[in-house]
């Protein structure tokens, strides 16, 4: 049982509201970190593994009043993983510093969410370690670092996620009022991916 002050589920509110409208443009900062060469080899991979993840089609999220909110768990994810893989590094803090906009209150806000969403925010973090290890498009993520042909091929699939993206300012207006909204799609996504992993494990064995 999430149990949260409703002042925290009205910032809960207003931050992935927020971070949903900015999907798109925090995806381009997590393509330079993958792209930038300046960082550790672990956190270019930690941006890749992120990047691939968001722009990853989600087959689960069929209704299309959720379709707009199924991208928070992305948001959410996405702030995790580049503010956990960044270290204390100057290069790391220059990159920081690039993006203001996205790391200044990012420690708050994440403080923020996990008050509300409790063990669905364990979930997202328990999905960090696995980013650099994802197989996107047949390929493992590390090939999206090292082989020109893939890495161009991964900016040009953020580019289509951009383009496509169907969220802005006018389209959550009506759809994003209540923590418990985003809440139950996280949930939703949650156990299709149990599911998911749980069939799998069952077609392996057979």
């Amino acid at each position: 049982m999430i149990v949260s002050t409703p002042a925290a589920e009205s910032k809960f509110v207003e931050l992935v509201r927020a971070w949903l409208v900015t999907l798109p443009h925090d995806l381009k900062i997590a393509l330079e970190a993958m792209d930038d060469e300046n960082l550790p080899r672990p956190v270019r991979e930690v941006a890749a593994g992120v990047v691939a993840y968001v722009v990853s089609p989600n087959d689960a999220i069929t209704d299309r009043n959720d379709a707009v909110v199924s991208f928070a768990d992305d948001a959410v994810l996405l702030r995790l993983a580049l503010t956990q893989a960044l270290g204390a590094g100057e290069d790391e803090q220059v990159f920081r510093d690039r993006f203001p906009e996205l790391f200044e209150t990012v420690d708050d806000d994440l403080a923020v969410c996990k008050s509300v969403m409790g063990d669905l925010m364990t979930w997202l973090e328990g999905k960090v370690p696995t980013l650099p290890k994802l197989d996107y498009k047949g390929k493992k993520i590390v090939k999206y670092i090292d082989d020109t042909t893939a890495r161009e091929q991964l900016f040009d699939d953020g580019l289509v996620f951009r383009t496509d993206y169907p969220v802005d300012e006018k389209t959550i207006t009506d759809k994003l009022k209540k923590a418990s909204t985003i809440l139950e799609v996280m949930k939703r996504r949650k156990d299709e991916e149990a599911r998911s992993k749980v069939g799998k494990t069952t077609t392996a064995r057979a």
